[in-house]
């Protein structure tokens, strides 16, 4: 069955609940290769990378999750800090991903949200998806809270695997209006968790004082 396209989607362009659900179907044990879920994605393709880097956040195991996901949505917003066109990938992480069985745990979670989230996102305010300024301030927005999900901040795992969703599914849905809600909510993160609590002044302190 062929889905209708949506407040004004292409037909060929899959919704993100369409995504989740291809990337769900077939033999749990199998490995989803990072390379090949980021083929064919065009201007969404950092959405679906930032995606699959927010996943361990939500493993339940505390400082699993984060010292794994940190680094990779680092690696993300480096990559639109630097305003690449294309992701960038190392090739024992292109090679590497997520078992389809944890994709399925996280489908059933969340896809009656994203049936809730179709209602009301739409591709909007291209300028703030394809402007260069914009896209290295979601980079930085995103280095930053890479950094804080990878520290050791006790409760903060879900709190920040769910607004980096926020930022994922902004980039996947083209949707504009929801990466500036995005980017509201990132400062305010950053600001209550890594400016207030001074683990993000610690945590760039010793990046730097070991660089030089």
């Amino acid at each position: 069955m062929t889905a209708e396209p949506r407040h004004g989607r292409g037909r060929e362009e899959a919704s993100t609940r369409e995504l989740l659900a291809a990337m769900s179907f077939g033999d749990p044990g199998d490995q989803l290769r990072l390379r090949d879920l980021l083929t064919g994605l065009g201007k969404r393709v950092f959405g679906m990378m930032l995606f699959v880097a927010t996943l361990p956040a939500f493993i339940p195991v505390p400082g699993v999750g984060g010292a794994i996901g940190g680094p990779l949505v680092v690696l993300v917003g480096v990559q639109l800090l630097l305003g690449l066109r294309k992701p960038w990938l190392p090739r024992f992480l292109a090679e590497r991903g997520p078992h389809r069985r944890s994709v399925q745990r996280f489908e059933q979670v969340l896809e009656p949200w994203f049936r809730r989230l179709e209602r009301v996102s739409r591709p909007r305010l291209s300028g703030v998806l394809d402007h260069r300024a914009a896209g290295m301030f979601t980079g930085l927005l995103l280095v930053l809270l890479g950094v804080l999900l990878a520290l050791p901040i006790p409760f903060t795992n879900y709190v920040f695997g769910l607004l980096l969703l926020a930022f994922a599914l902004g980039l996947l849905e083209r949707d504009g209006a929801l990466l500036i809600g995005a980017w509201v909510a990132g400062v305010i993160a950053i600001a209550v968790f890594g400016v207030l609590s001074g683990a993000l002044a610690t945590a760039v302190t010793e990046w730097i004082g070991r660089l030089f």
